[in-house]
């Protein structure tokens, strides 16, 4: 098959379209003929070099870790989905390569709504399961009267966490750079800028109280989360690894195989056949233009996934 990948660590350029071995659908897997993969923060720190997990990359390394495509093959023991289901879920980038390619096997996913474009299904899955796990950490129950403080509410996570809390029942709080006030307002959130002296703003606001905060940034917030929540406990990071040093949550991983992994596409996918869900998409780019692609990813302020279109890639001959 034909696959975007980069065979040594650098800026975006050294991204281009080669040849490579084609996946096959393990035990609980789903293989699919990709539409459309996302760029995240972690295929641009792996292209980089930047990541610790760059000892152990095979190269070359095929980038993408979300997707959304038809099935093609479908493994031992998978239940409830055949060849031709149209799905958008996540690969297992460490044993079986990235999702930018003409096929990907995904380790979780759920059915793609029609009412979720192939272009936001395929950057959707990580970042729904992220700010789903970050919610249930936070004991965000639905229906709860509560008040949630997003710090970094603008981005591919926590744009999507904004809605996923607000579905929730939850008042929530958004921070963000002022240009991006109307978007977060129009996902649900009650916009705050960003930056030092965050819980003045938010007392100047007249709210009675935050109960739980997420960090989303990592832009060294937690001690104001924590005075704004009144304690630790509240408060979960997903980018700030010196949280445990401030007594907060670091959450990272996902959730591993089905069904666990893919309780929170479910749902994101109810929520948008309900008009209720989306996945805001910043860019997208078809496939010969990657590099191009990594650098909108990297550069701010940003409001949404930017996304590759595989259609372009063809087989070889």
């Amino acid at each position: 098959m034909r696959a975007v990948q980069f065979d040594r660590f650098g800026p975006p350029h050294v991204l281009g379209i080669g040849s490579a071995s084609e996946p096959h659908a393990g035990p609980g897997e789903v293989r699919i003929a990709v539409r459309t993969a996302g760029v995240s923060p972690v295929d641009l720190a792996l292209r980089a070099g930047d990541s610790p997990s760059r000892d152990g990359l095979a190269l070359p390394h095929i980038p993408g870790v979300d997707a959304a495509g038809v099935i093609d093959e479908v493994g031992a023991g998978v239940e409830g989905y055949a060849v031709g289901d149209e799905v958008f879920g996540a690969v297992d980038v460490a044993r079986l390569g990235g999702a930018s390619a003409q096929c990907a096997v995904l380790s979780f996913w759920a059915a793609k709504p029609t009412a979720l474009s192939w272009e936001e299904a395929g950057a959707a899955a990580t970042g729904i399961e992220t700010a789903t796990r970050a919610l249930d950490l936070l004991g965000l129950a639905e229906g709860t009267d509560t008040t949630l403080l997003i710090d970094g509410a603008t981005g591919g996570v926590g744009s999507i966490a904004v809605q996923l809390a607000v579905a929730r029942g939850a008042r929530v709080l958004g921070t963000g750079h002022p240009s991006g006030h109307d978007f977060l307002t129009g996902l649900g959130a009650v916009p705050v800028p960003y930056g030092p002296g965050l819980a003045g703003r938010v007392r100047a606001l007249g709210i009675p109280r935050v109960d739980h905060a997420l960090d989303v940034a990592g832009a060294g917030s937690l001690d104001e989360l924590v005075t704004l929540t009144g304690g630790a406990e509240s408060v979960v990071t997903l980018a700030d690894f010196t949280g445990p040093d401030h007594g907060v949550r670091l959450s990272l991983g996902r959730y591993g195989g089905q069904p666990d992994g893919c309780h929170g596409l479910a749902i994101a996918a109810d929520l948008a056949v309900r008009e209720l869900f989306r996945v805001p998409v910043h860019a997208v780019f078809p496939a010969g233009q990657a590099a191009e692609a990594h650098s909108a990813a990297a550069t701010g302020p940003r409001r949404g996934k930017t996304v590759l279109d595989l259609a372009g890639l063809v087989p070889d001959a």
